[in-house]
């Protein structure tokens, strides 16, 4: 998919690109609101009011997600995401350094680990359907 987003004449594959990202976004956004335990399992216990940064990075989600459709607001979106992206990265490393578990199940170490660079890719993903293409909408 995001081979599709880099070739040089956009074209459909970009807008495969851009509602791909979208759905992704705001199906995961959905799912804060809809199993919050599992994303509060990755919130580092230092932080504080765990269930309420959930809903707020789940709305960001979502948020960020359809604001990339409107070429009024694709950068701002997109800046949003990748922000938010950012900002996770560090309950993903403390995850990895120190496990997860999930519903009473032990999420396997290599899944922490391997979602580490999958971050990157996000990023990446990001801002080419934001910034890097910028055919007509």
């Amino acid at each position: 998919m995001l081979a599709f987003a880099a070739q040089a004449s956009f074209g459909p594959s970009l807008k495969v690109a851009r509602i791909s990202l979208v759905l992704f976004f705001v199906v995961a956004g959905v799912l804060h609101f809809i199993s919050p335990q599992a994303y509060q399992a990755i919130i580092p216990a230092w932080l504080p009011w765990p269930r309420a940064l959930v809903y707020v990075s789940g709305a960001a989600e979502i948020a960020g997600g359809l604001g990339v459709l409107w070429p009024a607001t694709r950068r701002l979106a997109g800046a949003g995401l990748i922000a938010l992206l950012l900002a996770v990265f560090p309950a993903n490393v403390d995850a990895a350094l120190h496990g997860m578990t999930v519903g009473g199940q032990v999420v396997a170490p290599w899944i922490l680990w391997a979602r580490l660079p999958l971050q990157a890719l996000f990023i990446y993903w990001v801002y080419l359907v934001a910034w890097k293409a910028r055919p007509s909408p």
